[in-house]
């Protein structure tokens, strides 16, 4: 008898953030998605003008233009797994928890690099530069040193934000483990107190500071050394004068969506002798704002002796 799909498919939607929790902490847009392919959000116009003590009438009539904005998602999928025993995989969830944990895994981190890059800010007035003292680089392929990230580079991050006008909760900051290592090492010890006071393991926020609530994962996201950095997409090559990055946000002002989620499989297959299944996720994500308010790069500048 074959696996029931919806298993599948409610085993992929309960693990999809496993892991990467922080992508959770972001606008849903999900009730936008058409035909699980495509995110069609409407976008209202100007906000109308307010006049204090109005002395004049009839006062002037406007008409508010609406837009919308449309992406498609992109498709991710796995690569066909054999399953010999599908009865039994059926019967314990066990079983299928660790026959799947990998794949899922592998799903997992794909998903949430491209979601990062995804949410990189462009603009030079969204784009910070760390002031530390030189260390070693520590992205791989990369050369020469860089500046250390600071508690006054995730301040300098925070006080960005309240000049946007953006509120104090619901800020969200991911970093790599060497940034973050670099971060514990500016921290005094009652602010390491504090800091680990705030860990959530429920959520997978390691720590609050400074009104972030902070994640952390191996990688984050890299940038180009130009004038006004360049987030670098997943596939690109790596360059020896790229950078690390920590992304801040306010959860707003990003968007996830998750549209189809496909199981298909192949039973009894005369050539594997078993059940070959794969999976498919359809995911996007954008920054909501097209001035980019809400988000900010902290992004390594280039360090002495480069």
């Amino acid at each position: 008898m074959a696996i029931q799909r919806e298993i599948w498919q409610d085993y992929i939607i309960k693990n999809l953030f496993k892991n990467n929790e922080f992508l959770k902490r972001s606008s849903d847009a999900g009730a936008n998605v058409l035909s699980g392919k495509v995110v069609h959000i409407p976008q209202a116009g100007g906000l109308p003008n307010v006049e204090k003590n109005r002395s004049s009438l009839p006062a002037s009539v406007t008409q508010r233009t609406d837009t919308e904005v449309t992406y498609n998602l992109d498709n991710y999928s796995t690569d066909p797994i054999l399953i010999t025993n599908a009865e039994q995989i059926e019967l314990s969830y066990n079983k299928l928890d660790n026959v799947m944990k990998e794949h899922m895994s592998t799903l997992n981190q794909r998903i949430a690099d491209d979601m990062l890059v995804k949410w990189s800010p462009s603009s030079a007035s969204s784009i910070i530069r760390t002031t530390g003292d030189s260390v070693a680089t520590h992205l791989t392929d990369t050369t020469g040193n860089r500046k250390r990230l600071t508690v006054a580079d995730i301040r300098n991050a925070a006080k960005v934000l309240d000049k946007m006008d953006m509120p104090t909760q619901g800020r969200v900051m991911v970093m790599s483990a060497d940034m973050y290592s670099q971060f514990m090492d500016e921290l005094t010890a009652t602010d390491k107190r504090d800091f680990s006071s705030t860990i959530d393991p429920a959520t997978g926020r390691i720590g609050r500071f400074w009104n972030f609530d902070i994640y952390m994962r191996s990688e984050v996201v890299s940038f180009t050394n130009a004038a006004t950095p360049v987030v670098k997409a997943y596939a690109d090559p790596v360059v020896a004068t790229d950078n690390d990055a920590v992304l801040c946000w306010c959860e707003e002002v990003v968007e996830r969506a998750v549209g189809e989620i496909n199981a298909f499989e192949q039973i009894k297959s005369p050539v594997y002798y078993g059940d070959i299944y794969s999976f498919e996720v359809r995911m996007g994500g954008r920054i909501r704002r097209s001035d980019e308010k809400g988000i900010v790069a902290i992004v390594q500048a280039a360090g002495d002796g480069n």
